[in-house]
């Protein structure tokens, strides 16, 4: 079974089909239909629900979290000991809540389909504001969050005004209540939701899921769910059988050693960010053009590599930073290069029953110039057709250290050896980056497609070490991961 909060109701649910999204829960189950579909694959944000979940902060305090999640990816079993908020929960004895009061005086809305999506976004965005966001939180918390009626101004207004000196609401107020309530429910050992021909499992700590994948190796692993939902809801795939990762604590921790950051594999990319931003900015400024800040709050690192998608946007970097992974096999782990995960497309090293437990990323080095960039059709919430990751080491005018990878080049994320290869022991000048240049097309073979012709891609890999170079020797002239087809 599985617990959590609908609102302030506890909700108990034994045998709902692990397949089942909060979407179709919601408006199917509950009847409540002011969540909408608009995509069914999380670009428009028209199911925008928020999450409520307790987290310890960094004084040490209990407190509630609210985060806005896409309920078309998330299977409901993800909702385990947690709180859920739907459009219908904010408006309290009469009165529209501030945030929907703001879609209304700043004329925020006119068809109104896409309408609460965006009130659950802005919502989210004031439980997260500690006073009035700029424009880049309000961009931000609305990126993923599509509208074909009203253009985006009275919308951010909105945020503006709703983020403005708010007031105390009904999940302030009944905040004390809320963890109470969730501490009840906290899961304490391995559930299950069981629907008699599906099965999702849910174990709390890194043994019992070990165990569990190595008895059942042909489980899907959920995490996120950002990636793998979509073989239900768009390739009307059933899933039999699953283990939810999001409640082993082991693997959503984020631990800082002098050489080495190890990220657990279930950590979400939003609270990966403020580490990897930290130590590398390209990293950072990559993640938030990675898809919108609800798939941000879902999707996991792990996920993303697991995924082996060769257009994931974090492989090509960790590949160039020199990452490692921690597998697990039951009891047995063993660390491989994550340049030697990737086989062929959609193909791993991963063995049967084996999952990938953390990410070993190594600490910045300052003689080391780490560059990352993105092409894409659009800034946001939108697919690589390149990315590209350099991190060379310069010494006295020679390049002593070479690692290139790129990703939408081939099958997998990897390396560029023959472009290494010319760069490495070669003056560092334009002359080096040209013959660097000429390398690469022996490096990659890319497909055309419609997001880029192989003629595109290839240049466009081209000019991005050209890119690289001439920002080296001007840095005024960065813009790093803010390129477009």
């Amino acid at each position: 079974m599985i617990q959590f909060l609908l609102n302030q109701t506890l909700r108990t649910e034994h045998t709902l089909d692990p397949n089942l999204t909060v979407l179709n829960y919601l408006r199917e189950h509950l009847h409540k239909p002011g969540t909408k579909e608009g995509c069914a694959s999380g670009d428009c944000g028209a199911c925008t629900v928020v999450v409520g979940e307790l987290h310890t902060d960094a004084q040490g305090l209990e407190r509630l979290r609210y985060r806005s999640l896409n309920s078309c990816l998330t299977f409901v079993s993800a909702l385990h000991g947690k709180q859920l908020i739907s459009v219908e929960d904010l408006k309290h004895q009469g009165q529209l809540h501030s945030v929907q009061q703001a879609m209304v005086d700043c004329h925020g809305s006119q068809c109104g389909f896409c309408t609460p999506g965006f009130v659950m976004s802005l919502f989210a965005l004031q439980k997260n504001s500690t006073g009035q966001p700029d424009g880049h939180q309000a961009h931000e918390a609305l990126a993923g969050n599509l509208c074909r009626c009203t253009g985006y101004r009275p919308i951010l207004a909105a945020a503006e005004q709703a983020c403005s000196g708010q007031q105390q609401d009904q999940f302030d107020t009944g905040q004390s209540a809320t963890i109470a309530l969730l501490k009840t429910i906290t899961p304490t050992q391995t559930g299950e939701l069981n629907s008699g021909d599906k099965r999702c499992l849910l174990p709390m700590t890194i043994s019992d899921l070990a165990a569990l994948y190595e008895s059942q190796p042909q489980a899907r692993l959920l995490a996120g769910g950002t990636d793998l939902a979509l073989e239900v809801t768009q390739f009307h795939r059933p899933l039999p059988v699953m283990i939810y990762v999001g409640n082993v604590a082991e693997m959503k921790l984020v631990e800082h050693f002098a050489d080495r950051l190890e990220i657990g594999a279930a950590v979400s990319l939003t609270d990966a960010y403020n580490t990897l931003s930290a130590e590398y900015p390209d990293f950072g400024e990559l993640l938030q053009r990675f898809a919108s800040l609800q798939i941000r709050n879902q999707g996991t690192l792990g996920g993303n590599i697991g995924n082996a998608s060769p257009i994931g946007d974090s492989p090509p970097l960790l590949i160039a930073l020199g990452a490692k992974l921690v597998l697990r096999k039951g009891q047995t782990l063993r660390t491989l290069a994550i340049e030697d995960y990737f086989i062929d497309y959609r193909v791993t090293a991963r063995q049967e029953g084996e999952f990938i437990e953390k990410i070993i990323i190594p600490r910045a080095d300052p003689r080391h110039a780490f560059r990352a960039y993105k092409i894409s059709k659009r800034l946001d919430d939108d697919i690589s057709a390149v990315c590209a990751a350099f991190n060379l080491q310069v010494d006295n005018g020679v390049v002593t250290g070479a690692r290139v990878a790129f990703g939408g080049m081939a099958a997998i994320a990897k390396r560029a050896a023959a472009c290494e290869a010319a760069l490495l022991g070669a003056d560092w000048n334009s002359a080096s980056i040209e013959r660097a240049c000429t390398a690469l097309a022996t490096d990659f073979t890319p497909l055309s497609d419609f997001r880029a012709s192989k003629e595109y891609r290839l240049l466009s890999a081209q000019n991005l070490l050209r890119k690289y170079f001439i920002e080296l020797q001007t840095p005024h002239l960065e813009t790093r991961v803010t390129a477009y087809v």
